[in-house]
């Protein structure tokens, strides 16, 4: 009984600290007077919009950018808050800081998902501006797809890369023990 008492305080506590965590982050990234100084998701919309557009021109996609907006010979889409990703590397972030390990696992851990959530993130902005270039025969799934379904899967994929940080974690702590 011990035992089952010590593995709830772990997750009651886990699951406070990422609360408290996560409202301070999205708190943080939407304090106004902290984006007149420096707007980090402006800032990153416009970085994802680039890149993006890029990487659509290397793959034969002529594209263009300006601002946060990704230029397409048929249609110009712009990359906002909760498209840029960096809602999803938030929602991971704070999941490792909460998660007890070291901090030279946990600092790997933000580094290496967060760059996994955004390499993904980018696919997934090069397939949705692709779809929506080549004429959107339907629409009214277009708008259901990247509203919903692309962000609950990169909700979802953030959640799985957790659980990857998981499973480096306790591994690297049962070989020291």
């Amino acid at each position: 009984m011990k035992h089952f008492s010590k593995i709830n305080l772990k997750i009651i506590k886990f699951i406070s600290v990422y609360i408290i965590l996560i409202a301070i982050f999205f708190t943080t990234i939407s304090f106004v007077p902290l984006q007149k100084v420096f707007d980090i998701n402006n800032s990153y919309s416009r970085l994802i919009a680039m890149v993006s557009a890029k990487l659509l021109t290397l793959l034969g996609i002529p594209a263009q950018y300006d601002d946060r907006l990704i230029i397409l010979p048929n249609i110009t889409l712009k990359v906002v808050y909760g498209c840029n990703g960096i809602d999803a590397a938030i929602i991971y972030a704070v999941a490792v800081l909460a998660f007890p390990a070291k901090w030279k696992k946990k600092l790997y851990g933000i580094l290496l998902g967060s760059i996994a959530i955004q390499v993904i993130n980018i696919i997934r902005i090069i397939l949705l501006s692709y779809y929506a270039n080549s004429g959107i025969h339907f629409k009214e799934y277009f708008d259901y797809i990247h509203l919903y379904a692309a962000q609950g899967l990169m909700i979802a994929i953030s959640l799985g890369i957790f659980f990857i940080y998981l499973r480096y974690a306790q591994n690297i702590k049962q070989n020291i023990t």
